[in-house]
């Protein structure tokens, strides 16, 4: 842990953001042994990780984009609203981007060429929606450099950790359905972990940003929690309760827990 302390936000967004990489990539390499992962499993992960990031969406993100504002003079709640809506708006159009998309290509006609087009949409919804979370992680550990009220060195690991997780059942939900429309498991496997690439590139936007702009920070900040927010709301929470609500809200409950004891204890 010391020597972890010990470098650079830069290197330590990096080696973070990797991190959520490979477990994607670890995620995405089950379609070379398996058809199927166990769905009790995946759904208990992604409760857990939706737990984690709506606490750090609060108390790492959004009540220290508050806090910030209020310091610099400004109006307190005005930034911070303002990069919430931001980053939720983001993701939702986005989506709806995607979504038209996939309309366009399947009123077309139901072959397996256009059945293999909607699959590589499937990448890039998932590879959309892991900028914001590469850059709330590069935010998370710029905050701390920079000793932002609430920040510590721990819940920024943790919501590394917290979006490793969720990335894992992201890997393997690319990689599957792509083997399943005839790619090749080294293909599927490609680009099942070509998805979260763009993490440590958005992760290192997000902590040079808070590092050279502080007085934009509660806007990234807030940015960074309303678009994480949104992933939670539109995609992790319907997900993992479509079949095993029980499970998916008692690990819900144990990582907002966690994170929020953390946040509060340490910072």
């Amino acid at each position: 842990m010391d020597w972890f302390s010990n470098l650079t936000p830069i290197l330590q967004t990096l080696i973070a953001t990797i991190f959520t990489w490979s477990v994607t990539a670890i995620g995405a390499l089950f379609v070379i042994f398996f058809k199927e992962i166990n769905k009790k499993l995946l759904d208990s992960m992604l409760g857990f990780s939706a737990g984690v990031m709506i606490a750090a969406s609060f108390w790492s993100l959004l009540s220290p984009a508050i806090d910030i504002s209020h310091s610099l003079g400004q109006i307190a709640w005005l930034m911070p609203a303002i990069g919430f809506l931001s980053g939720g708006l983001s993701v939702i159009c986005a989506d709806k981007f995607l979504d038209k998309m996939l309309l366009k290509r399947s009123e077309k006609s139901l072959s397996i060429h256009d059945s293999k087009r909607r699959s590589m949409l499937l990448v890039t919804a998932i590879t959309l929606h892991n900028i914001p979370e590469g850059m709330a992680i590069g935010v998370a550990f710029g905050s701390v450099a920079l000793n932002i009220p609430g920040a510590t060195l721990l819940s920024a690991i943790l919501l590394a950790v917290g979006i490793g997780l969720q990335n894992f059942p992201e890997g393997a939900a690319v990689s599957l359905p792509l083997r399943r429309e005839g790619y090749s498991r080294k293909k599927s496997f490609f680009y099942g972990q070509a998805s979260a690439l763009v993490e440590p590139i958005a992760g290192l936007i997000g902590v040079v940003a808070v590092i050279t702009m502080r007085s934009i920070l509660p806007f990234l900040l807030a940015f960074a929690a309303g678009a994480m927010i949104c992933v939670v709301v539109a995609e992790l929470v319907p997900e993992s309760t479509r079949t095993n609500k029980g499970k998916a809200t008692v690990g819900f409950i144990i990582g907002f827990l966690v994170m929020m004891i953390l946040d509060v204890a340490l910072g």
